[in-house]
């Protein structure tokens, strides 16, 4: 797969700052949402750090995880998987689906191959503050489907959104993605998390899936509600 990324990078176009590779896997019925991939100059490095790390964790693993060593690999291939889908969606609403599915392979990563004793309560603790921190970030993408008709992100940033529902939907956005960075006061989960986690869990956490709250706010947050 990163070896796959690499041509992504080779055959990037550095003159156009639009989306490329773009891709459409399927549409939902009676909607207007389509599952688009895409990368740009911002999203294409993201990439190649999730896929440049997961082999790098996989094989941090080879003799320190002892037991469910299948499962376990299975978990961070789907965690490979999401990610990849997390930094490429151009929909609103599968971002954050697939923002929203990480946390079910990090948590059977901390509660199942943790160090410690305390894993099932620091899996617990990062599944539950990082689950209804994202709330509100749903309640925005809804109200942003029922006024424009869409989610797809290109056409999002081309929407002019009245100033006051540009702050409204801008903290919304903020309180889910700052509780990911994670921000003062939400970031209470991460102690126990990386202390917990096993090594290459440990890894993933700090390389990637703390960076995905940032891609947040230059993907979406910015772009969408740039007076907010």
């Amino acid at each position: 797969t990163f070896l796959l990324s690499l041509k992504l990078w080779l055959q990037f176009d550095l003159s156009t700052p639009k989306y490329q590779f773009i891709d459409k896997f399927f549409s939902v019925p009676y909607s207007n949402m389509h599952v688009y991939v895409g990368v740009d100059g911002i999203s294409l490095f993201f990439l190649l750090l999730t896929t440049f790390l997961i082999p790098i964790c996989l094989l941090a693993s080879w003799d320190s995880i002892k037991i469910n060593i299948r499962e376990y690999s299975i978990a961070f291939l789907f965690l490979e998987a999401v990610l990849i889908c997390v930094f490429t969606v151009l929909d609103v609403l599968f971002f954050y689906i697939f923002f929203e599915a990480v946390l079910i392979p990090m948590f059977l990563i901390i509660g199942i191959w943790g160090s410690r004793e305390r894993k099932i309560r620091a899996a617990y603790q990062f599944f539950v503050y990082t689950l209804i921190g994202s709330v509100l970030m749903l309640l925005a993408i809804m109200y942003i489907y029922f006024q424009t008709g869409t989610t797809d992100v290109q056409v999002l940033t081309t929407v002019a959104f009245d100033y006051n529902v540009q702050i409204i939907l801008w903290l919304a956005f903020f309180a889910s993605l700052a509780v990911k960075i994670p921000m003062v006061p939400a970031h209470i989960w991460l102690p126990e998390a990386h202390s917990e986690a096993p090594t290459a869990g440990s890894v993933i956490l700090a390389g990637v899936l703390l960076k995905m709250g940032g891609y947040g706010f230059l993907r979406f947050s910015i772009p969408m509600f740039p007076d907010a």
